[in-house]
């Protein structure tokens, strides 16, 4: 005789777990602040409240923080991308961005892509989610990469993850 047993779980994702993941994105950027004078405090708090909405309603494909030199990221610079996972995967410490690259002549540059989920709301729709975040966003051409992005870390809670990369330079 044989017995067999089915374990099922369903996670639902909540504003909770959306402001989990901001947080460590937030600490992230503070770490970038820390090292590189970038961005600002008020913009820290701006890019965690965006990135939260966009978290819990599942708009969010990747996001991108750094320095951009000549039209071109450059390190330090770090990608976050949006992924569903399994419930109980792994939630690494935010930080380990790594000191001493040379940001002279740079500036600090956000690039957001977004979800299919997103491109599947009427014009209305968009519009009027994009009026409830801190800032309006443009449009504009992804920079290239004066490196390649190495994944680092995953931050996860009910459910979902952010994938973190990033940038090291080819030299």
């Amino acid at each position: 005789m044989s017995t067999s047993y089915t374990l099922s779980e369903s996670t639902s994702f909540t504003v909770t777990h959306a402001r989990h993941l901001g947080a460590k994105v937030k600490t992230d950027l503070m770490r970038l602040q820390r090292f590189y004078d970038h961005p600002s405090d008020a913009s820290i708090d701006r890019y965690e409240t965006e990135i939260v909405e966009l978290l819990r309603h599942g708009y969010l494909d990747t996001v991108t923080y750094g320095f951009k030199r000549d039209g071109q990221w450059i390190e330090p610079t770090l990608r976050y991308t949006a992924q569903e996972f399994a419930a109980g995967g792994v939630d690494d410490d935010p930080g380990k961005v790594r000191p001493g690259a040379s940001v002279v002549g740079a500036d600090f540059y956000s690039y957001l892509v977004y979800s299919a989920k997103w491109h599947g709301l009427t014009p209305q729709q968009r519009d009027a989610f994009k009026q409830s975040l801190p800032f309006q966003r443009g449009g504009a051409e992804e920079p290239s990469s004066a490196g390649y992005f190495v994944s680092d870390r995953t931050y996860s809670s009910g459910g979902r993850a952010l994938g973190r990369s990033s940038m090291r330079s080819y030299a």
